[in-house]
């Protein structure tokens, strides 16, 4: 017969509410293990002859959560495999107790037998103390290990397990990405139980309570009000389906994956705008706008049964992972240049995958780049495969090269256009090349001296507009000393 390890749960906080049956198992066995003394029913099983040997030592040599309950689980497997033996919990064993799961996941390979029996939850009484509803749908989150993604704060939430006033301060730190400062959270102590306490409290005032013990609990009332919602991508996602909706926006209705292309081209080129500002609060709103035509496009996807923004969501991540084996898997990359090299090998295997053999080095380059940024990929393409200068001076003499032969076109008596634009075009993809050995892209050098330019120009028209003249009345030499004036202060 196999060793058994019986796990029990001690309630909600008294000796009232833990089930006879309980009760006397517990007694008979006369003595058992228990996570914690801090237990209001301890005591008094304590004074009816119950020896408990706790782990609560534990809980003061490790910093982890999980490092404690790894060690309690496995001391309580030891002991079983000399014989079965009783372990105890708060409340009831299958609610919000780690040791118990890590129990049930080892037992197995130990050849112990884990089995549950009874135990009051203080869910129940918690609900009832909180007037909470949980059918309106609700979370059981642990304090001790709470993260900003897995909240909802549309539904009742309850986060167990708050226990002092460090535990408390991480909750309120983290809810308040979330949530405004002063909303309103109940601290509910020892639920369903003479010792009750419920406290409404301000977010921000939450870890400076006293009332914090083993049997604290935080109820987060769900958020009603439509503004502290805006922060949730469930809620961008339903303005975007409403706008597109039957009673939605006309302008956005009539949108295709076609006629929001332009748009996002602009928005693209307004967050570099705002990146090499600094405008940090810009960037914000830039993105924004970014980020809206990504839901118009996939909105547009779920309008047609086509695809819907999951579908974006799951194929980036899959890639991510896929694309980086040496943070989620067993592949080992030390530096930037060993992440590019798996990465390129990836996307190779990739695309074979895909479509088989590509029929060109340059197939994968898309064709609606903006054409400095195609240059830039097809060179880079190239250079993988051995065609490349070996040094970027072979590239520069490149460009004088190519610099003779337009100065051949511009000074024949007769200019051929036709001729002219080919030996531009020559020129502009040789002076690419040198932007790539120095890993510079050169549309962001373009955009900086486009906007380099609007700078100095707006400050020869204001100067113009001080004089009171117009742009007649100065000569270009003139208005060079003022492009000068805004090269020296900086524009």
């Amino acid at each position: 017969m196999m060793n058994e390890i019986k796990i029990l749960g001690l309630g909600a906080g008294e000796l009232e509410q833990l089930p006879l049956g309980v009760y006397r198992k517990i007694v008979a066995a006369g003595e058992c293990y228990t996570r914690t003394l801090e237990h209001p029913v301890i005591a008094e099983l304590a004074m009816d002859g119950v020896l408990f040997n706790s782990f609560d030592h534990i809980y003061e040599k490790h910093e982890q959560f999980e490092e404690v309950y790894e060690e309690i689980a496995e001391t309580l497997l030891d002991h079983a495999a000399k014989g079965s033996i009783m372990y105890t919990v708060p409340g009831h064993p299958m609610v919000a107790e780690k040791t118990v799961q890590l129990l049930f996941e080892k037992a197995v390979k130990r050849g112990i037998q884990v089995t549950v029996e009874g135990g009051q939850s203080f869910l129940d009484p918690l609900f009832q103390a909180t007037g909470a509803d949980p059918i309106e749908g609700f979370q059981l989150l642990d304090g001790t290990a709470l993260k900003r993604d897995e909240i909802i704060i549309t539904q009742h939430m309850i986060i167990g397990q708050v226990y002092d006033a460090f535990v408390a301060s991480e909750v309120k730190l983290t809810l308040m990405e979330k949530l405004p400062d002063d909303y309103e959270v109940l601290i509910v102590t020892a639920a369903g139980t003479s010792m009750e306490k419920v406290i409404k409290v301000p977010l921000f005032e939450l870890d400076r309570q006293m009332e914090l013990s083993n049997l604290t609990s935080v109820y987060v009332p769900p958020v009603k009000e439509d503004e502290h919602l805006y922060r949730e991508f469930s809620r961008l996602r339903e303005i975007i389906a409403v706008l597109r909706g039957p009673n939605g926006c006309p302008w956005d209705k009539k949108q295709t994956h076609e006629s929001l292309k332009k748009y996002l081209i602009e928005e693209t080129y307004e967050v570099i705008d705002a990146i090499d500002s600094g405008d940090d609060d810009g960037l914000v709103g830039e993105l924004g706008d970014v980020l809206l035509q990504v839901m118009l496009h996939s909105q547009i996807g779920e309008d047609e049964g086509l695809f819907t923004v999951d579908d974006v969501i799951r194929s980036i991540s899959e890639k991510m992972v896929r694309r980086h084996p040496h943070v989620f898997g067993n592949a080992v990359a030390e530096t930037a240049e060993d992440v590019t090299a798996n990465w390129e090998k990836i996307k190779a295997r990739e695309k074979k995958q895909d479509a088989g053999l590509p029929s060109s080095f340059l197939a994968g380059i898309s064709a609606s780049l903006p054409q400095l940024i195609q240059s830039y990929e097809y060179q880079k393409a190239a250079a993988k495969v051995g065609f490349d200068w070996d040094e970027a001076v072979e590239a520069w003499e490149k460009v004088k090269e190519e610099i003779n032969e337009v100065e051949v076109e511009l000074f024949n008596q007769e200019v051929d256009q036709d001729k002219l634009k080919s030996e531009l075009g020559d020129l502009f993809f040789a002076i690419v090349n040198v932007s790539r050995f120095y890993s510079i892209q050169p549309e962001e050098a373009v955009h900086s001296a486009n906007r380099k330019f609007q700078q100095r120009f707006s400050y020869i028209e204001e100067c113009v507009r001080k004089s009171g003249k117009s742009f007649a009345d100065f000569s270009l030499e003139e208005l060079d000393q003022f492009w000068n004036e805004a090269k020296a202060k900086g524009l």
